[in-house]
């Protein structure tokens, strides 16, 4: 199985709106939410076709990077559940991340729902660390959201280099 990957733009968000209400459900955002960023100079969003299936949508993933930010957010992925573990989830967030390191960003963050172990290992796996905890984040259920960052490979490397100095 493969994917296209692309990047999204307002025309995606049909196909957006029916994968984030079939993963999100009762958190899903609102067509409004999703237009107002696929539409942000700001935000870089991803859509993933299956290659065997032309047209159909099967995830998406997206991130807010402000104009000469430090700092980049990794605001959402969503994967339909048919197509779970199979390597989309880490295809996108390589992506995304390789976006982030291409606009010199210094890090990246994200938040996952603490009970969300698939996706803290798929994070972790790809360099991002755990940083804190955000009590109650996630509606309905008030989850907690466990905040990870990945720092820049810049900023690795800089860090791996003070490191030997003393």
């Amino acid at each position: 199985m493969g994917w296209v990957i692309e990047r999204a733009g307002a025309d995606d968000l049909g196909a957006i709106m029916v994968i984030e209400q079939t993963v999100f459900a009762d958190s899903a955002w609102s067509a409004s939410t999703m237009l107002a960023e696929l539409r942000s100079p700001h935000c870089f969003y991803l859509i993933a076709e299956d290659d065997s299936a032309p047209g159909q949508l099967v995830g998406y993933a997206g991130m807010f990077v402000g104009s000469g930010a430090e700092q980049a957010d990794i605001q959402t992925i969503a994967v339909l559940p048919g197509h779970r573990g199979q390597g989309l989830g880490r295809a996108l967030m390589e992506r995304l991340v390789a976006e982030a390191d291409a606009r010199s960003v210094a890090e990246t963050f994200l938040e996952v729902r603490a009970d969300n172990d698939a996706a803290r290992a798929l994070y972790g796996s790809i360099g991002f660390a755990e940083r804190g905890v955000r009590k109650g984040y996630y509606p309905p259920d008030g989850m907690d959201a466990i905040v990870m960052s990945r720092p820049s490979p810049a900023r690795r490397a800089a860090a791996s280099r003070d490191g030997q100095a003393g």
